[in-house]
């Protein structure tokens, strides 16, 4: 029969929180035992696709306006403590150099998710925190002293004994790179309370009649999202991508923490420039083309099948002669300009979700320690608590900052 393994602290989940709570706990208590349990064949395999690669670990501007959740007020006292900066520094501490851009957003100065991924194993190595990679969780349960986990791999299996146990693996979001429910099926086998996960962070689907014209595309302009009853939930700026069946882009990202289907997404193009500016433009270029067909109208402010679309959309015949069009008509063109409405019809799967809404309820953590307050000695930290943050590094700040929480009081 395999030996047990015995630890006085086991992190199932070798992501972000996992580490950074495993590198914590070995800190804090040179003495302690800890070991890490991660389902992938390394550590840090989701680390290393976040900011595109370059692993955008943090924000100047954290604050909690920037996340939804019912950890959300909680959240609070933690971002107290750990704001950006003070999470550079404890990164500069491990020996990673960083630098901020002109959105907050901190990045290794190499720019590679990898500097900052060896820095994490350095310290775990260094530490002697124990690793099992490649194994699959089949049970956890409390018993008298503490917690059994009974996993295996490929091989053979392994029982695990713990006293304090911590929950760290994630969500469903990014399912290539290992993303599932485990660990809210784990809490909830505990007699926690869950929110189920919802793709989070994603493109978000909309019905239109010109979308497929569109794929491809991009322009920067003005996201605002409205709810069933016309109100303004949300409105972000930056880059807006067409696909053939949703919207995508940051600023849609983070329209899409609160979308939901029937609401309306309605894009500004030229969120820089009036109503009244654009009709005396679309006038000069009345002039300027006048016995030019009306699909050539638009040529030098869009490109030609963005162009195209919003003549569409505002029911203008593509063959008509510029000089024909009438007042209402460029009235009708600029107000599509301003507000090009989609119907939100939901949003695309966890294959193209950055993280995901949902995890265990936020009353039943203490955020002092991250501990369960249904469960005596069992912690949670990052995805498998409800809350997320938006696009920025939001939600790699919460998932460190949770780490070293939790971490400080195993």
């Amino acid at each position: 029969m395999e030996k047990k393994h015995i630890y006085d602290a086991i992190i199932i989940g070798g992501g972000a929180s996992g580490l950074m709570c495993a590198i914590t706990a070995k800190k804090h208590d040179r003495s302690k035992k800890i070991a890490i349990i991660e389902k992938n064949d390394r550590l840090g395999k989701k680390l290393m696709s976040t900011g595109n690669g370059r692993c955008n670990l943090t924000n100047h501007c954290i604050s909690p306006d920037k996340y939804v959740g019912s950890f959300k007020k909680q959240s609070e006292k933690i971002f107290e403590r750990f704001s950006g900066d003070e999470m550079a520094n404890i990164f500069k501490n491990f020996g990673l150099l960083s630098f901020y851009d002109n959105e907050g957003r901190y990045y290794p100065i190499s720019k590679h998710a990898a500097s900052v991924l060896d820095v994490l194993r350095l310290q775990v190595e260094t530490l002697g925190i124990d690793v099992f990679t490649e194994q699959n969780v089949n049970s956890i349960k409390k018993v008298s002293n503490g917690f059994k986990i009974s996993s295996d791999d490929s091989e053979k299996k392994y029982d695990f004994i713990c006293n304090k146990l911590v929950i760290a693996n994630g969500s469903k979001a990014a399912p290539k790179l290992g993303g599932n429910a485990s660990a809210i099926d784990y809490l909830k086998n505990f007699g926690h309370k869950v929110v189920s996960f919802s793709p989070a962070l994603c493109p978000v689907k909309v019905k239109s009649d010109v979308l497929k014209t569109l794929k491809g595309l991009r322009v920067t302009g003005e996201a605002r999202l409205y709810g069933e009853k016309e109100q303004l939930v949300k409105a972000e700026t930056g880059e807006i991508q067409f696909t053939e069946n949703s919207l995508s882009g940051i600023c849609v990202f983070n329209l899409s923490l609160f979308a939901k289907p029937n609401d309306k997404i309605v894009l500004d193009l030229l969120p820089d420039y009036s109503e009244n500016k654009l009709i005396k433009i679309i006038r000069q270029h009345i002039s300027l083309f006048s016995d030019l067909p009306c699909e050539q109208l638009l040529t030098g402010i869009f490109q030609k099948r963005i162009g195209q679309a919003i003549l569409k959309i505002s029911r203008v015949d593509l063959s008509k002669i510029c000089s024909k069009l009438s007042k209402d008509e460029v009235s009708g063109i600029c107000k599509t300009i301003k507000s090009m409405s989609f119907t939100v019809s939901g949003k695309e799967d966890f294959s193209h979700a950055q993280c995901a809404l949902g995890g265990v309820l936020g009353k039943e953590i203490d955020e002092n320690t991250m501990m369960s307050k249904i469960v005596k000695n069992l912690f949670v930290c990052g995805e498998a608590i409800d809350l997320c943050g938006e696009c920025g590094g939001f939600n790699l700040h919460f998932a460190f900052a949770g780490g070293i929480i939790a971490g400080e009081n195993l």
